[in-house]
């Protein structure tokens, strides 16, 4: 059967919530009843019919053909399937998903992967602030599941991390990794200012060393580290990196101690 699909008709004149557009949301809805369903943001109530001609049965393959940066919250909390984007996608991509693989064809906004427990989120571009973070009030971020962003990054990803690997492949922005209670972050391709900021405990792996540091970090050599080797054997077999990303020896600071944290950061040397 062919996979569920939303053929974007025109760019939408308003933000759109699509989190009601999930394998377990839209489970025992025919055509005619998911076409009713209101996604617009505003007095105007769009609804999935007026955006989109919809194709396809198969609940748990949804495809979106055309995408925008105005559509937020898509594959908010996804069980199940699979979710594919072919374009862009706004904020909160992959919000509180707890299984299921979401892959995002093109640029995601802010807060993607926020909270999420589990599944796979897959960026082919570009991510906002805040990848896998906390919203405002919230007092952890991502807890579980992997996040793939294949760009770049910008501000805080990682932030209040407690659960699960989130990787960045060409270079995030400053304090990357800042408030860390668990988990561990990859990034290869630079990072900003100030990684692991506030972080307690958890795992930052770079491809290289820091260029700014907080003071409260302790450089701590290059210690023989299996960790380091049993995550470069797991980042090369998921497809995630192509080659070893720490080697045998890598450099370690460990921190933040301006917290009593015990959180490292390892580079390769």
């Amino acid at each position: 059967m062919k996979a569920l699909t939303f053929t974007l008709r025109e760019t939408p004149p308003e933000r759109l919530d699509l989190s009601l557009l999930t394998p377990e949301k839209l489970a025992g809805m025919d055509k005619s009843e998911i076409g009713k369903i209101r996604l617009g943001m505003s007095k105007h109530g769009l609804t999935v019919g007026d955006l989109f001609k919809v194709s396809g049965g198969d609940l748990q393959s949804i495809v979106f053909e055309g995408g925008s940066e105005r559509f937020d919250r898509v594959g908010t909390g996804l069980v199940d399937g699979t979710i594919r984007v072919v374009g862009d996608v706004g904020a909160q991509v992959g919000r509180q998903m707890r299984g299921g693989v979401l892959t995002i064809e093109g640029n995601a906004g802010p807060h993607a992967g926020s909270c999420m427990r589990g599944g796979r989120l897959e960026i082919m571009g570009n991510a906002g602030d805040h990848l896998g973070g906390p919203l405002a009030g919230e007092l952890a971020g991502m807890n579980g599941g992997v996040v793939i962003v294949r760009g770049r990054a910008g501000a805080f990803a990682g932030d209040r991390m407690r659960r699960g690997v989130a990787a960045v492949l060409k270079g995030c922005g400053e304090y990357a990794g800042a408030r860390m209670i668990a988990g561990t972050l990859v990034v290869t391709g630079g990072v900003g200012r100030l990684p692991g900021y506030l972080m307690r405990r958890g795992s930052i792996l770079l491809d290289r060393e820091p260029a700014e540091l907080s003071p409260s970090f302790v450089e701590c050599g290059a210690p023989d580290s299996s960790f380091a080797s049993v995550m470069d054997r797991y980042l090369v077999t998921d497809g995630i990196l192509k080659r070893p990303l720490l080697g045998r020896a890598p450099g370690k600071f460990g921190g933040d101690n301006a917290v009593f944290g015990t959180g490292e950061i390892l580079f390769r040397r």
